[in-house]
C-alpha cells in the first residue's frame, strides 16, 4: 500500500529525488513498487553542425532549452563531468545525474465538501463578468478577464473556483509576484474555510495535506506536471512571466492535458490569446480611477546623489506625514532606493523583511514606504497615496504606471487620492498610461 503522505505530496508534482521530504527507504520502496516514476534531470541529444558534434540539453524540470544556461562541473556524486541547468538553480540544482520523481499510480483525490463563505455583493458589471468566466470554466474554454485596477477581479473568481472544487477538481491560481500570493492567501482562506489551500512561493513554510486549491508563484509551477484541472493566471502581463517562455511553459505543463488556462489582469498584452473575454471598466465602488498628475522634478538624480531630497518631493512627503496619510514612493533603481536620504523604510525584490515592512504600513505603524516596482501589483492599502520618482525612466512602462496608479483609491471609504508622476521630461509611456485611465473613466 502506498504511503498516504507520499501520495498527497507527489500527486501532480515533479521533484528532485534527493530533496524529497521523506526517508530514502520510503521513496525507494515506492520506486520498486512502481508508484514513483523516475525521470533524468537533464535530457541530452546530439546534432551535427558542419563538422562539429553538438550536445543539446533540456531541463526536465523547468523545460529550459537555452544552451547558454547549461554549464559543466566536476560532480562529486557521480565523479564525472556533469551538466546542470542554471535557469532553475535557485530551486536546488538539477544536473545530468539528478533524478526527478513523479507519482505514477492512482493520484490523491480532493474532497467535495467545501464551503463558500463570502457575503459580498457584486455590481451588475461584476456579476456579468463573473458569470461569463464561470461559463468558460464549465465549458473548458480559455478566458481573459480584463478588469481595471480595483475592479474586484479576485471576487469574480470565487464562483468559478467554488464550482470547480465542488466537482472535485484541483485548482491553481498563479501569479508572477510573491506579493500577490501573500495578499491572496488569507482572503482565500476566509472564503473557502473547509478547503485545504497551500500558498507556494520562495521561502514558503512546509504545508501538510493534499491541497485542492493552490496559490502559487509561476516559478513554483516548475515543480508541477499535469496537476491541475483549472488554472487561473493573475497579472499575466507582469515581469518576469511575460518575458520568460519557460514560465509560460511551466503554467501549461502544470495543467492537465486538455485543461485550458484563464487569465486575469488590468493591463493585458496582445500575446494573451483566449477563446472568450470579459472587460470590466469600472471599479467596484463606482468611482473613477485616479488620474496621474505630472510634476517636473528637474535634475532629481543630481540632487539625490548629493544626499538631498528634491524640494517638491520633500514637500509632498511632509504633507502626507502631517495629515497621517500612508504613502508609497516608487523609485526606478535599487541603488537610488538604498541611497535615498532619510530614514524612511524601504523594500525591494530581495529584501528579507519585505512582507513584514509592508504589513507595518498596512497597520499604520510606519508613515510611508520607499519601493521599487516590486509593489506595483498585488498590494492594497487603505487610503494610500502614491508618487513615482523618475517616471520617465524605461522601467516605468505604460502598463507599470497604470498598475502603480491602481494602488490609489481602491477603498470604498477612500476612493480618491494622489498619484503623482515626478519626472525629468514627459515620455510616451507616461502619456499612454494617463490617456488609458482617462479613457476607461469615460466608459
Amino acid at each position: 500500500m502506498p504511503d498516504q503522505q507520499v501520495t498527497e505530496f507527489l500527486t501532480g508534482r515533479i521533484w528532485l529525488r534527493e530533496h524529497a521530504p521523506f526517508p530514502r527507504e520510503v521513496i525507494d520502496a515506492h520506486i520498486e513498487s512502481g508508484h514513483i516514476h523516475l525521470k533524468p534531470g537533464i535530457d541530452s541529444s546530439q546534432s551535427t553542425f558542419l563538422f562539429w558534434q553538438l550536445n543539446k540539453y533540456v531541463c526536465n524540470r523547468c523545460h529550459n532549452s537555452n544552451q547558454t544556461l547549461f554549464h559543466t562541473f566536476d560532480c562529486a556524486r557521480c565523479n564525472k563531468k556533469c551538466v546542470y541547468c542554471r535557469h532553475c538553480i535557485r530551486m536546488n540544482r538539477v544536473s545530468s545525474c539528478s533524478e526527478l520523481i513523479l507519482w505514477n499510480k492512482e493520484p490523491a483525490r480532493g474532497v467535495k465538501l467545501h464551503e463558500f463563505n463570502w457575503s459580498g455583493t457584486l455590481t451588475p458589471l461584476q456579476q456579468k463578468a463573473s458569470e461569463e468566466l464561470l461559463k468558460s470554466v464549465e465549458r473548458n474554454e480559455s478566458h481573459l478577464l480584463h478588469a481595471v485596477c480595483g475592479a474586484g477581479k479576485t471576487e469574480l473568481l470565487f464562483p468559478a473556483i467554488f464550482a470547480s472544487l465542488l466537482e472535485g477538481k484541483r485548482v491553481c491560481v498563479a501569479a508572477p509576484r510573491t506579493d500577490v500570493i501573500l495578499e491572496l492567501f488569507p482572503r482565500f482562506q476566509k472564503v473557502f474555510p473547509k478547503t485545504v489551500i497551500h500558498a507556494l512561493y520562495g521561502g514558503a513554510p512546509d504545508q501538510e495535506g493534499f491541497a485542492q486549491l493552490i496559490l502559487s508563484t509561476t516559478h513554483q509551477l516548475y515543480r508541477f506536471e499535469e496537476a491541475f484541472d483549472v488554472v487561473f493566471v493573475d497579472e499575466a502581463d507582469a515581469f518576469p512571466y511575460y518575458a520568460d517562455e519557460t514560465l509560460q511553459r511551466a503554467v501549461v505543463k502544470a495543467a492537465k492535458q486538455g485543461a485550458t488556462i484563464h487569465y486575469v489582469t488590468a493591463t493585458p498584452t496582445d500575446s494573451l490569446k483566449t477563446t472568450n473575454k470579459s472587460f470590466l471598466s469600472r471599479r467596484y465602488h463606482g468611482h473613477d480611477l485616479p488620474v496621474p498628475m505630472f510634476e517636473s522634478l528637474w535634475g532629481y538624480n543630481r540632487r539625490l546623489n548629493k544626499g538631498k531630497v528634491p524640494q517638491k518631493l520633500q514637500e509632498w512627503i511632509e504633507e502626507k506625514q502631517k495629515n497621517n496619510i500612508p504613502f508609497l514612493v516608487f523609485l526606478p533603481t535599487i541603488d537610488m532606493l538604498e541611497n535615498f536620504p532619510g530614514d524612511l523604510p524601504r523594500v525591494h525584490a530581495e529584501h528579507p523583511e519585505r512582507k513584514e515592512i509592508v504589513m507595518q504600513l498596512r497597520e499604520k505603524k510606519i508613515p510611508g514606504l520607499l519601493t521599487t516596482t516590486i509593489l506595483e501589483r498585488g498590494i492594497t492599502i487603505e487610503n494610500v497615496h502614491v508618487a513615482v520618482v523618475g517616471a520617465e525612466q524605461k522601467i516605468f512602462t505604460a502598463s507599470a504606471l497604470i498598475q502603480i496608479s491602481g494602488r490609489v483609491g481602491r477603498s470604498f471609504n477612500y476612493p480618491s487620492g494622489d498619484i503623482v508622476f515626478f519626472h525629468h521630461g514627459i515620455t510616451h509611456e507616461m502619456d499612454e498610461a494617463k490617456s488609458s485611465i482617462e479613457r476607461w473613466n469615460k466608459l
